[in-house]
């Protein structure tokens, strides 16, 4: 297809959407009508017959202008995309990366992960009793180390 196919494919789209919906407001407003009066002045009912048309008419109409509008926003950036395409195949030049030195915390600092912060934990609690005085307690491991990097 080409683009004056497309044009001409979009604007028969959009004429009998629009179609489709004033076609089904005007059903929703014919109903409304018919039950208003049916209903021979019964205020409250009338209310809500032409409350719930209402909503359904104003539902209907949204929604379609919603469609139009997410359908719309889509096909332009998809054209847009389609546009750029070709420059984005070009070949690009990087920079090379340079990366900051590491630097290994001092013993004194909190541990780097959870694991190593609850197994210092009972090591610095001082024994709460002297039956907890009598055990020996295996020590906690050493925190770990962060990873060095290569090459440096």
């Amino acid at each position: 297809m080409n683009r004056d196919q497309d044009i001409q494919l979009e604007k028969e789209r959009a004429r009998y959407g629009l179609l489709a919906v004033v076609v089904s407001n005007l059903a929703i407003a014919g109903v409304a009508v018919f039950g208003v009066w049916r209903l021979n002045g019964n205020e409250s009912v009338i209310i809500g017959v032409l409350t719930a048309a209402f909503t359904a008419v104003s539902s209907m109409t949204t929604a379609y202008l919603g469609i139009k509008a997410v359908s719309n926003t889509a096909k332009s950036i998809a054209s847009s995309t389609a546009a750029q395409a070709p420059a984005a195949q070009a070949p690009v030049a990087q920079a090379p990366v340079t990366q900051a030195p590491v630097t290994q915390a001092p013993a004194a600092e909190a541990p780097a992960t959870p694991a190593a912060a609850a197994q210092a934990a009972p090591a610095a609690t001082p024994a709460a009793s002297s039956a907890d005085a009598g055990s020996t307690a295996p020590a906690p491991a050493p925190a770990p180390t962060p990873p060095t990097q290569r090459g440096q």
